[in-house]
This record gives structure tokens, C-alpha cells and sequence, in this order.
């Protein structure tokens, strides 16, 4: 029987779009902006990777939010593990077939194998091993490579970022015939700096496109699968597109809060998430999480969630209540910058927020206790 965990919402013709356009301008990336969590990973690995491959196309992915001080040599690694899988192959008689013999015995009763396929050495520096891989990797692969990055303004916050996004430009642009990228980006401003500074090295290089979000489909397999689960009873689906606007369109949260549901038996989405909110597993992991940073920073997230100006008066002296804080504009800053490394804060054109719109309501809820 299935359950909710295998509900899953496949997008191949959005896919096929991308892909498209990708072939109608060879050498300039896509870069696909959402915010964090809202499924643009799994639609690289199970739409866009399978489009892609069914294209003739080999995909490469490499994450870069999980390898931030090295980025490029994350990108290098997942190539090099795809030349591997090309080169050395997992069976072991593909690896013989592969495999220089060097002397066979009477009637072919012994063989006596040369060394297994080996990695060809490759340019220590990671910008001269990045264009060797991807030539090499088209080579063998005798197609064209599909560069998936995920989190790409990663590469811009990296202590030398400047020289490898020039670096990555470069490759891109020159094996322009081998090579295509499609970048995700969870960060607004990240991205900005990166495409649309004015002299950066990827300035109006990839096509900015705003990731699109889940929709009703994947909100009636849930209700779908609830109503299977406990007949008799349904969940309005009008209730359900509130409560996952709320959230911030995050597929996985709202499994899991409609799971809980099950589990209760409740078909009030308002009351599921209100559940959910106050369950101690969820209290405790946000009490974690904020015991993360300082009691300034957690006074600057209060600041933010309440929606007010982090860096007027009437903050620092709010500000200045916290033991010890002595509060200053550049302070506030730096607090800002470190809670958007951290994952906690994001900037877009309506202004920084937390990135969680569930934590911004917890901590409101704290500050009023």
C-alpha cells in the first residue's frame, strides 16, 4: 500500500522546456531561482536528469551548498566520478572486457590480465581540471554533458570566488558545443550579485528563471491519499492551498503535517498546521536551531519577523535590552550577514524575512510569552 512518502509529483514537460531552451542558445546557462526546500533538487535528479539522458545527454550533479569552502572542487569531483563510471565500469566483466590481456595459457586454460583501466592524470589546478574533465567526459561519453549546479551562488561566497566563476564562465563558454548548464539558486541577492553586477564575471551570462512551485496536483494526491486512508473523511483543498502558501510551498513540510493529520484523524488544515506548530518534536527543533546563534542575532531575527527596519533607531535601542549587546548599525549588519550564511534570513525585492515562514510565527510566539 502506498503511503504518503511515496507521493510524488513528476514535471517532464517542464523539463522538456528547459531542455529546449537550453539547445536554442548553446553556451548560456539557466539559472532557476526558488526559495530553499521547495523541490528544485528533486526535480533535477527525476525530471530534468531522465530528459536529459533521454536526449543523449550525460547529466553531471554536483551540490554546492553542502561543500561551501570548495565549491569548484566539488563541481571537479562529481565529473571525475562520471569519468570513472565511463571509464572503469562496476561489473566485473565489463572491467575485463577492458582489460588488456597480456598472455593467455595453453588452450586458454589461465589468463594472465594487465592492469585494470586507470585515470589518466589530469591538471592539478581545479580551473585547468575543470576544462580537462569536461572535454574528456564528452569525449568518452560521445555526447553532450548537462552541468547541474545546485545553490550556484555558493560559488560566489567562496574566499576566492571571483576566480572561479571566471573560471567556470570560461569553460562554459569555450566547450559551448559538449557542455550545458542549468544552475539552481535558492538565494535572490546571491544570484543578482553573481548574473547582474555590472563587471562580475557572470554578468548577463545564464537566463534567470523563477522556478515554479508545486501546484493543485501535488495538494490532491494528498487529499487523495487521506481520503484512501481514512474514508468518509476529505480535506478541502481550497484549505490545503492556504496552509501551503503559509508554509512557503514546501512539498516535504506539507507531507508531513498532512501525515500528522492522518495520524490524528483531523481534516482541519488550519488545526494540522496549529498541531504540527506546538507537537515537541517541532519546538525542539526550533529551540535547537536558535540556540545556534547568539542572543543578538535571535534579538535581530524577532526584529525581522516583526517586520520592522533592522537598522533604525527604534531597533538598536530595542536591541540595546539584550545583556551586553551595546547595538550599532554595523553590528546589526554583520548580524544580518551571518544569519544569511546560516540559512535563517533571505533578501528578495520585498525586503529581508526569514527564510521559514513557520519559525518567523515560533519566534513572534516566544517573544509574546
Amino acid at each position: 500500500m502506498k503511503t504518503f512518502d511515496d507521493l510524488e509529483v513528476r514535471r517532464p514537460a517542464l523539463a522538456q522546456a528547459y531542455l529546449a531552451l537550453l539547445a536554442a542558445q548553446p553556451g548560456r546557462p539557466l539559472a532557476l531561482f526558488a526559495p530553499r526546500r521547495v523541490g528544485k533538487t528533486f526535480f533535477l535528479d527525476h525530471d530534468l536528469a531522465p530528459g536529459a539522458r533521454h536526449e543523449g545527454m550525460l547529466p553531471v550533479y554536483a551540490d554546492l551548498w553542502l561543500h561551501k569552502t570548495a565549491p569548484i572542487e566539488a563541481l571537479n569531483h562529481a565529473l571525475e566520478e562520471a569519468l570513472d563510471d565511463l571509464q572503469v565500469p562496476a561489473s566485473r566483466a565489463a572491467k575485463l572486457a577492458r582489460t588488456p590481456v597480456k598472455k593467455i595459457g595453453l588452450l586458454g586454460a589461465s589468463i594472465d590480465l594487465g592492469e585494470e583501466p586507470q585515470r589518466r592524470a589530469l591538471p592539478e589546478s581545479p580551473a585547468l581540471r575543470l576544462d580537462a574533465l569536461v572535454t574528456r567526459l564528452a569525449a568518452r561519453h560521445k555526447g553532450q554533458i548537462l552541468l547541474m549546479l545546485d545553490e550556484v551562488q555558493t560559488l560566489g561566497e567562496a574566499a576566492d570566488g571571483v576566480t572561479l566563476v571566471a573560471s567556470l564562465r570560461a569553460v562554459l563558454h569555450k566547450r559551448r558545443g559538449e557542455v550545458r548548464a542549468v544552475f539552481t539558486g535558492s538565494s535572490q541577492e546571491g544570484l543578482a550579485r553573481l548574473m547582474n553586477t555590472a563587471g562580475a564575471p557572470m554578468y548577463q551570462f545564464a537566463q534567470i528563471i523563477d522556478f515554479p512551485f508545486l501546484d493543485d496536483a501535488f495538494l490532491r494526491l494528498l487529499a487523495d491519499h487521506f481520503s484512501t486512508v481514512h474514508p468518509g473523511k476529505a480535506l478541502a483543498l481550497a484549505d490545503l492551498r492556504h496552509g501551503f502558501s503559509k508554509i512557503g510551498f514546501k512539498p516535504a513540510l506539507m507531507r508531513d503535517v498532512v501525515k500528522a493529520m492522518s495520524a490524528e484523524g483531523v481534516t482541519d488544515v488550519a488545526q494540522g498546521l496549529r498541531n504540527y506548530m506546538t507537537s515537541d518534536h517541532q519546538v525542539a527543533v526550533w529551540r535547537a536551531l536558535l540556540s545556534s546563534v547568539d542572543a543578538f542575532d535571535q534579538g535581530v531575527l524577532e526584529v525581522i519577523a516583526r517586520g520592522e527596519p533592522p537598522l533604525s533607531q527604534a531597533t538598536l535601542q530595542a536591541l540595546a535590552a539584550i545583556p551586553g549587546s551595546k547595538p550599532t548599525i554595523s553590528r546589526v549588519r554583520s548580524s544580518i550577514e551571518k544569519l544569511k550564511r546560516g540559512g535563517f534570513l533571505s533578501k528578495t525585492a520585498a525586503g529581508t524575512h526569514l527564510d521559514d515562514p513557520l519559525l518567523a510565527e515560533f519566534v513572534l510566539q516566544r517573544a509574546a510569552q
